[in-house]
């Protein structure tokens, strides 16, 4: 999943694939094969070209609710960093049902693990709609407004990729 890293004043893509049991870092359009194993909760031993780095990783303060703020703590010092979830910002965005209503777009390729409306029901801002399953963790999709589910776009068990519809709510009175 693609995430925006926060150092300092400078923002950068970071991107974590895994395929085929092979882990790739895509930072800022450079692919690196990495390896990271925890080594107890909080702790991480990271591979990357040759090199063995120990990392202690602790959560910090974020001025900024939309990112998840940590600091990283190496043999030659700490650093603090802010990652944003690309989820809250296509939810907020137009990925997600807005005040006019709208349809909520999958913020990511997963797989939809149980359905909590059906069409014709009443929804409140902040309702999960959905549960979808994605790199073996479950998210909850949220609407951003409250109003009626229109149309249900998918099925339990269903298979999406970024982008795809998945709910269209309508806005009362729209």
């Amino acid at each position: 999943m693609k995430r925006t890293i926060i150092l300092g004043k400078e923002t950068l893509d970071v991107e974590l694939i895994h395929q085929d049991g092979v882990t790739t870092l895509v930072w800022e359009g450079l692919r690196q094969a990495i390896d990271i194993l925890e080594l107890e909760p909080g702790c991480y031993s990271i591979l990357l070209e040759g090199r063995s780095v120990e990392v202690r990783l602790d959560a910090a303060k974020s001025p900024d609710p939309e990112a998840h703020a940590y600091r990283a703590m190496l043999y030659d010092g700490s650093y603090e960093f802010a990652l944003v979830d690309p989820r809250r910002s296509l939810l907020a965005g137009s990925g997600g049902a807005g005040a006019g209503g709208g349809v909520l777009l999958s913020p990511m390729p997963g797989k939809i693990v149980k359905l909590l409306v059906k069409p014709g029901d009443v929804v409140q801002e902040g309702q999960t709609l959905l549960v979808m399953e994605a790199m073996k963790m479950q998210n909850e999709l949220k609407t951003s407004t409250a109003g009626t589910v229109a149309t249900v776009h998918v099925q339990e068990g269903a298979t999406v990729e970024t982008g795809a519809a998945l709910i269209t709510v309508v806005a009362p009175g729209a």
